[in-house]
C-alpha cells in the first residue's frame, strides 16, 4: 500500500468526524504519487484541509453544533482577539441560533491566532471554519494572510442525488405499491402515456433561510422593539454589520410619510413564522391530538402564605426576595413527591412503551420571552430552599429572555407550572401539556373574596385572599383519581406554608 493510500485510510475518516482539524505541513503532498482507485475525492479533501501555504502547525476551529438539530448559526460577539491565550473553560465566541443565543466555551489552552468569521456574520453552517488556534507560546504573525481556502474552504450546499440513482425506499419490494423498487423497474404502459412532469420556472432568487429572514438585532433590541411596538426592519442599525442596538430603538421616531400612508396601506402584515415558533406550534399541535387532557380546578387560600413571605422578606435585609411563584414551585415538588404518578411521562423506546417515573421533581417554568415560549429548569427542587429557588429562577428567566439559555436548561423536566398571576385581569385558564410530561398548572391571579368570619358574630365577613389553579393531566399516566389526590395535597401544602419549611 503506498503512502498516500495509508494516510487516506488513517487521517480522512476521522477528520471528517472532528469537530477541529489539526493541519500540519505535509510536504510529500506536492510530489507526484501514483493514486490507488477511489482515493482521488479523499487526497482533494486533505489537500483541501492541509493547506497548500506553509504555515506553522495550528488548529483549525469550526462552527460547533450547540444541540441536536443545530445545521447553522450567527456569529455573535468575539470575547477574544487574535494573540490572545485562552484556558479550559474560556468564551470564546457567542453562537446565535435560530434558538438561543449561547457562548462557545474552548476546551483546550492554546492562542487565538486568527479570526476567519467576523462578528454579524450569518447562516455559518456547522462545521466551517471560524477561526485559527495555535499552541501557547507560538508566533501568530505568519497566519495574518491565512485565508478560508487555507483551512479548507466553506462546505458548499447539499446537492441534490442524480436522477438516475434512485434514493432507498422505505417500503418492501413486494408491498403492491408502485413506488416500491420491483415495481420501479418494470416498465408501466400507463406511465408512458402520461404526461412527463414539468418543472416550474425560478424567480431566480436564492431561497432564505429563517435566520437571514430574522432582523439583525440583538436580544435586547428585539425585546424593546416588541415592548414598544417599533417596526425594527425600518431600522437602520449602528452596530457592527448594520446591526441594530438598544440606542437604536430608543432613538427611532417614526417619519412622517409613515404616518401619512399607513391609513392608505394594506389592513394587515404577514410575518414569516420563525422555525421557533414552527417549534412551538408543532409540538402543541402534538401535544393536543395525542394526550387526552383532562383538567381539575381548585382555590387556593393563600392568605397565610402571603403573611409567612412578608415576613421572610422583611428579615431578608434586601438578600433576597421571595415571590408567591417560589412558593408555588416549592408546593408542586411537594405534591408530586406524595403522589409520583403525577411526577410521570409516557415514553416508547424500541417498540415498547412504559410509563417512567421520576425521583426527582425538576420544574419547568414558562417564560414569555420575544421570539417564544422558553420553559427553563429547575432541577430537584424537593431538595432547595425558598431562597435557592427563587435565585434560580430570576437567573434563568433572565437568560431565557435575553436567548442566552443553553439547551440542557430547556430540554427536560418533569412538570410544569404556567403563572399568569401578574395579570390581574386572568382569573383562570387551562394550559396545555408540555410532552412528554404527564401535567402542567395554570396559575391565575390572586384576589380578595368575602368569606364568612370565624367569631361569634354569625354576620361578620372576612377577606381572603385567594388563587384559582387548574392543573392539566395526560388521562394515558395520569387516571382521574390520581389527579384529584395530587391538587389535593397542593392545596392542603399551600394553605399550610409552613410545611414547605419542613
Amino acid at each position: 500500500m503506498s503512502a498516500i493510500a495509508a494516510l487516506c485510510r488513517a487521517h480522512i475518516r476521522p477528520c471528517a468526524r472532528a469537530p477541529q482539524v489539526f493541519v500540519p505541513a505535509y510536504s510529500f503532498l506536492n510530489k507526484p504519487h501514483s493514486i490507488p482507485e477511489g482515493c482521488a475525492p479523499a487526497l482533494l479533501a486533505l489537500a483541501r484541509a492541509y493547506a497548500s501555504k506553509s504555515f506553522p502547525p495550528h488548529t483549525v476551529v469550526t462552527m460547533p453544533a450547540l444541540s441536536p438539530t443545530m445545521t447553522a448559526g450567527n456569529i455573535g460577539t468575539w470575547q477574544k482577539k487574535a494573540g490572545d491565550s485562552i484556558a479550559p473553560g474560556d468564551v470564546l465566541v457567542e453562537i446565535e441560533t435560530d434558538k438561543a443565543q449561547m457562548d462557545f466555551e474552548f476546551q483546550e489552552d492554546g492562542v487565538l491566532a486568527k479570526i476567519l468569521k467576523d462578528s454579524g456574520e450569518k447562516d455559518v453552517a456547522v462545521g466551517n471554519p471560524i477561526a485559527v488556534m495555535v499552541e501557547e507560546g507560538a508566533d501568530v504573525a505568519p497566519f495574518d494572510s491565512f485565508t478560508l481556502e487555507d483551512a479548507g474552504g466553506e462546505k458548499e450546499p447539499a446537492k441534490q442525488p442524480p436522477k438516475e440513482e434512485a434514493s432507498e425506499s422505505s417500503e418492501p419490494p413486494e408491498s403492491g405499491s408502485k413506488t416500491s423498487p420491483s415495481t420501479l423497474d418494470k416498465p408501466d404502459s400507463k406511465s408512458e402515456d402520461s404526461p412527463q412532469p414539468q418543472e416550474s420556472e425560478s424567480s431566480g432568487g436564492r431561497l432564505q433561510t429563517s435566520l437571514e429572514r430574522e432582523p439583525n438585532a440583538s436580544p435586547l433590541a428585539k425585546a424593546l422593539a416588541l415592548d414598544r411596538g417599533v417596526p425594527i426592519k425600518d431600522i437602520k442599525g449602528t452596530g457592527p454589520n448594520g446591526r441594530v442596538t438598544k440606542q437604536d430603538i430608543e432613538k427611532y421616531k417614526p417619519s412622517a410619510s409613515r404616518e401619512s400612508t399607513s391609513s392608505t396601506g394594506p389592513a394587515y402584515e404577514d410575518i414569516p413564522a420563525s422555525s421557533m415558533r414552527k417549534t412551538i406550534a408543532n409540538r402543541l399541535v402534538q401535544s393536543f391530538n395525542q394526550n387526552p387532557h383532562y383538567f381539575v380546578s381548585t382555590t387556593l387560600s393563600v392568605t397565610k402564605l402571603l403573611k409567612l413571605r412578608q415576613a421572610l422578606n422583611a428579615s431578608a435585609e434586601g438578600k433576597y426576595k421571595l415571590s408567591v411563584n417560589d412558593f408555588l414551585i416549592k408546593a408542586v415538588a411537594v405534591a408530586c413527591k406524595k403522589i409520583p404518578a403525577v411526577n410521570s411521562s409516557w415514553r416508547e423506546k424500541d417498540g415498547q412503551v412504559v410509563i417512567r417515573q421520576h425521583n426527582t421533581v425538576d420544574i419547568s417554568v414558562a417564560v414569555a420571552t420575544p421570539i417564544g415560549l422558553m420553559t427553563p429548569i429547575i432541577k430537584s427542587v424537593e431538595g432547595l430552599g425558598l431562597r435557592s429557588i427563587s435565585a434560580q429562577v430570576k437567573d434563568l428567566g433572565k437568560r431565557a429572555r435575553d436567548g442566552k439559555l443553553k439547551p440542557e436548561e430547556y430540554q427536560g423536566g418533569t412538570f410544569t407550572i404556567s403563572n399568569m398571576g401578574m395579570n390581574a385581569a386572568v382569573e383562570r385558564f387551562t394550559a396545555v401539556i408540555n410532552p412528554p410530561q404527564a401535567g402542567i398548572l395554570a396559575v391565575g391571579t390572586s384576589r380578595k373574596v368575602g368569606i364568612p368570619s370565624s367569631s361569634e358574630d354569625a354576620s361578620a365577613v372576612e377577606w381572603d385572599d385567594q388563587i384559582i389553579v387548574t392543573a392539566s393531566f395526560d388521562h394515558k399516566v395520569v387516571d382521574g383519581a390520581i389527579g384529584g389526590e395530587w391538587i389535593r395535597e397542593l392545596k392542603k401544602v399551600v394553605e399550610n406554608p409552613l410545611e414547605l419549611m419542613l
